[in-house]
């Protein structure tokens, strides 16, 4: 909600059009890129894929510190 009399804030930088050219000009160079060297990533695919898992592992779970505490807190709800 804006006051009246308040400062119009800034566009953060990906919504500004510096961020949008960049985003294209990005978009455009990985995709070349991507069809240039492409004998040279599907080459590292498989290993990529068994770094990708453990990885994805530890930050989709958040650690293994938390596991524990969910049923306790519904049985601490109930009367």
């Amino acid at each position: 909600m804006r006051h009246p009399g308040a400062r119009p804030s800034e566009p953060d930088f990906w919504s500004s059009r510096t961020g949008v050219v960049f985003t294209i000009f990005a978009a455009v160079a990985a995709t070349y890129l991507l069809f240039e060297h492409w004998s040279h990533v599907v080459r590292w695919l498989p290993l990529g894929l068994l770094v990708l898992c453990p990885l994805l592992h530890l930050f989709m779970h958040g650690g293994h510190g938390s596991h524990g505490g969910h049923d306790r807190a519904r049985r601490d709800e109930q009367p």
